[in-house]
């Protein structure tokens, strides 16, 4: 591959490079989010900021622990994922967003994804679309054990992943509406949970690179309870997200060094 940087020894869109990040990521859409996540490390650092990419370096338990943001979508995810683990880094876990789709699944409650329908377009660049996307078991089960700990109100199941933002809630806007709305009225009749945008390439380019991938989602709201009049109340605070991985990457640590 062509070095786009000219050897300055970084990657070319996050510009990082061996030494500067952990095994363990945490990843996060926002860059404006990073800095505040940072805080619950251990002597964190500024790292880079190129793009979308923004990187802080810390500690948790004594290891090396990173953040950085991926953007929205998938394709900025899977350049992130892909430059992070040619600098050193293993396990990834996405802390994001995302909206309700079963009635039970309210706002202000968490979602731990198992696996993620792939209804965007870059993972089928890594895989054959029957190729499924899932979580690795260890990193659903630290995130399910960081929910118990910091008393979430969390969901375990399927998320689906898109490409439009607008697709999912304007349909009807769009010259291929009729096809969204049969899709969606098929992921909500499978049990699907919520739906957000970037954990389907995670999960893909982190089985393709043998890499640890998990991702758990705070529900903003639930626009099919809004459909039926129920309440449907909006969650903004991530706090409850944050801790979670937290917590998930330190069972994760224990689990490693044992």
């Amino acid at each position: 591959m062509v070095d786009y940087t000219e050897g300055a020894g970084y990657q070319y869109h996050t510009h990082v490079k061996p030494g500067d990040v952990g095994r363990y990521v945490l990843l996060t859409g926002d860059p404006g989010r990073c800095e505040s996540i940072s805080k619950y490390f251990d002597d964190p650092k500024f790292v880079a900021y190129n793009r979308e990419y923004n990187c802080y370096t810390g500690y948790l338990d004594g290891e090396k622990v990173s953040v950085m943001s991926h953007g929205i979508g998938g394709a900025s995810t899977a350049i992130c994922v892909e430059e992070l683990y040619k600098c050193g880094a293993d396990t990834f876990i996405r802390m994001g967003t995302s909206g309700g789709m079963q009635d039970d699944v309210v706002g202000g409650d968490i979602v731990i994804a198992s696996g993620a329908i792939r209804a965007e377009g870059t993972s089928k660049e890594y895989a054959p679309i029957e190729y499924p996307a899932v979580a690795t078991f260890d990193v659903v089960n630290a995130l399910v054990t960081g929910a118990k700990k910091n008393g979430a109100k969390y969901h375990v199941g399927v998320c689906q992943c898109k490409d439009s933002f607008f697709g999912q809630h304007e349909p009807e806007t769009k010259p291929v509406g009729p096809e969204l709305l049969y899709k969606w009225d098929a992921w909500i009749k499978c049990g699907c949970l919520c739906s957000e945008m970037e954990s389907s390439t995670l999960f893909v380019v982190g089985d393709y690179l043998r890499a640890r991938t998990g991702a758990v989602l705070l529900v903003v709201a639930n626009q099919e309870r809004a459909k039926k009049g129920l309440p449907n109340p909006q969650a903004h605070d991530m706090e409850i997200v944050y801790k979670t991985t937290i917590e998930a990457i330190r069972e994760l640590i224990k689990l490693d060094k044992a």
